[in-house]
């Protein structure tokens, strides 16, 4: 996909906010131990995704009730749905330097058109080394559900189903989805979450 960077400054791909907030000593923690093991900004970018999507649980996944928003909310309870998953990478990334935004699809509840719609979160980040701004899925992998580190082919979570009307955006926002946001404050627990989240951008 050819994906639409909304900002032309580059800049504010970088920025720290109340959610997105890297200098949270819990995320500078885990930012000196990736930036410990060396390597490359794309070996590092690589070593945040995969921590974010193997070690921080999904909250639907195992029935939890907690509701993360923040970057630091996902880590300290490691859990969270995909947006505060999506909010941690980007915390992670940003924090190394590396510019990072948020991707959005319109996806199945449940996999039919009955169970209703839901947007679904993502992260784009760009790495000089290969000059493109690509997208990765950290929302963790289960049965049927597959993602991984890749410029090119994407690997996402969900391949998009335009005949069940899912959508696959291809906006990189520098901010989360102010109603995303919104619908994650105002849910009563994370199950009620699951019905509330915005059905489109």
């Amino acid at each position: 996909m050819d994906l639409i960077i909304t900002e032309e400054d580059q800049k504010v791909y970088l920025e720290e906010t109340e959610i997105i907030n890297f200098r949270h000593p819990l995320i500078q923690e885990k930012i000196c131990e990736f930036q410990h093991m060396g390597g490359t900004k794309i070996e590092r970018a690589e070593r945040a995704f995969l921590f974010v999507r193997d070690t921080i649980q999904h909250s639907f996944d195992i029935d939890s009730t907690e509701v993360a928003i923040s970057a630091s909310d996902a880590l300290e309870k490691s859990e969270g749905i995909c947006f505060a998953k999506a909010h941690l990478l980007a915390a992670l990334l940003r924090g190394m330097n590396i510019p990072a935004g948020f991707c959005y699809q319109r996806v199945t509840r449940k996999g039919t058109r009955e169970s209703g719609y839901a947007l679904h979160g993502l992260n784009a980040l760009y790495i000089e080394d290969v000059d493109k701004w690509f997208r990765v899925d950290p929302r963790g992998n289960k049965t049927g559900v597959y993602s991984a580190f890749s410029i090119t082919p994407e690997k996402l979570a969900y391949p998009i189903r335009s005949e069940l009307g899912e959508i696959d955006y291809p906006y990189v926002y520098s901010q989360p989805f102010e109603n995303v946001i919104q619908a994650m404050k105002n849910a009563l627990d994370c199950r009620d979450l699951f019905y509330k989240r915005p059905e489109f951008l």
